[in-house]
């Protein structure tokens, strides 16, 4: 709808929202109604947080509500869909058809089949665990849902059932389904400090298939960032093969956008991890994080820039990142493009290249360092950031015009220190 489905625009373009049809909440377009126990008609996305609240009486009569059921109002919604097509030429789309969130019962029924151990049991527990999976692509609600009902813990069990033993599938579909819930730290730990278990999912950064591979490397990070103890951590990102695997999605799944946000955050969590940053630079992270960098959306660029000045505080990571000849032209191209903690990292990075290598500063340079960097230093960007531009601005003094010289101190630079 233009300007979405307010009140406020569709008034400006002269369509009239029948009464009707409105919340009496939000006074916008129904797009989910549903009716409380006292026959009140509410749109789910604003009755859902009154309940929630703790209010146990209508918005609209004030009389008590005698419980929190939401029943779909699936002819009123029809209605207003039938509307919307009928007011389409002024700019109005027709709202979908919402999917109902799960049902409790539904779900306990579900885990409960997928927590089955009998023999005869196999093709109903994949059966389960593949409806849960569904429930839990469609919303938020029903991700949650599953995660309060102690799902994860079952779901761990299936998945490493025998983690010495090949991956069936009735493991990678618990795999999808723990991908896709937020782990708690004593769940990350479980995974952490086994090591069967963390070959286990190692092993599957190699499987044939993609999906397999993207969830493997999700549980990977999942479970290296959300343990505190630096040990557990180190066991993970020490594990054999695990670095060869998340860098092998990243050059091997360019055109699948999941496989590369999934081996880029699984590359940055596990590049926290001070001891075994070499592990990665020996993997060919350096190079995968170069040439992917330009695919990843926004959180995952800046997460892929973060690694790459991790990995530029180890000297073999700053040895091959000076020898890819896309490195200094890109990081270059990054500042002030993406985000200002974005700008931090390629500057902190920039400045670790160009401390090390002669040919990166000529690179940089050509890339148009310079310019970036002045419009840098003037920006409102961090204070952090700047001072890696003045810092960077020091060490290229000899690059610059000879006109610009005199107004160095406009800059900041007649009292920067760079630490050689």
């Amino acid at each position: 709808m233009r300007g979405g489905l307010s009140l406020e625009p569709l008034d400006m373009v002269g369509v009239q929202i029948p009464h009707h049809f409105r919340c009496p909440i939000s006074l916008e377009l129904m797009r989910d109604p549903v009716t409380v126990s006292t026959g009140q008609t509410y749109d789910r996305s604003s009755i859902e947080p009154w309940i929630g609240a703790g209010n146990t009486t209508c918005p609209v009569t004030r009389a008590p509500l005698l419980d929190s059921a939401l029943i779909p109002n699936h002819t009123l919604r029809r209605l207003i869909q039938s509307w919307c097509v009928a007011n389409r030429h002024s700019g109005v789309e027709r709202i979908p058809t919402p999917k109902q969130p799960a049902d409790p019962s539904r779900v306990r029924a579900l885990l409960s089949q997928a927590a089955s151990t009998s023999s005869s049991a196999a093709a109903p527990r994949l059966s389960a665990l593949r409806r849960l999976r569904a429930l839990a692509r469609d919303s938020d609600k029903n991700r949650a849902l599953i995660a309060s009902l102690d799902a994860r813990p079952l779901l761990l069990d299936v998945l490493f059932a025998d983690p010495r033993a090949e991956s069936s599938e009735m493991e990678h579909e618990a795999l999808a389904l723990l991908a896709m819930l937020q782990l708690a730290e004593p769940e990350c730990a479980s995974v952490a400090s086994d090591p069967d278990r963390v070959a286990f999912l190692t092993g599957l950064l190699f499987h044939p298939c993609v999906e397999v591979r993207i969830n493997a490397a999700a549980l990977i990070e999942a479970a290296v960032a959300g343990v505190r103890s630096p040990e557990l951590r180190a066991r993970v990102s020490g594990a054999a093969g695990v670095f060869e695997g998340v860098v092998g999605l990243l050059q091997d799944c360019a055109g699948c956008p999941r496989a590369l946000k999934a081996g880029a955050r699984a590359a940055f969590a596990l590049c926290l991890v001070k001891p075994t940053r070499h592990r990665a630079v020996a993997a060919g992270a350096a190079a995968a994080l170069v040439d992917r960098l330009g695919d990843l959306e926004r959180g995952d660029a800046e997460r892929g820039l973060a690694t790459i000045e991790l990995l530029c505080r180890v000297p073999a990571g700053c040895t091959a990142l000076a020898g890819h000849a896309l490195s200094a032209p890109l990081l270059v191209r990054m500042i002030l493009k993406v985000s200002d903690r974005a700008t931090e990292y390629a500057a902190g990075a920039l400045l670790a290249l160009c401390s090390a290598s002669e040919q990166c500063r000529r690179e940089a340079v050509a890339a148009g360092l310079l310019t970036q960097l002045l419009l840098l230093v003037q920006s409102d960007c961090t204070e952090r950031a700047k001072r890696k531009a003045q810092l960077l601005l020091k060490l290229l003094r000899d690059s610059w015009p000879e006109d610009s010289i005199g107004n160095s101190d406009d800059y900041g630079c007649s009292e920067v220190v760079v630490p050689f």
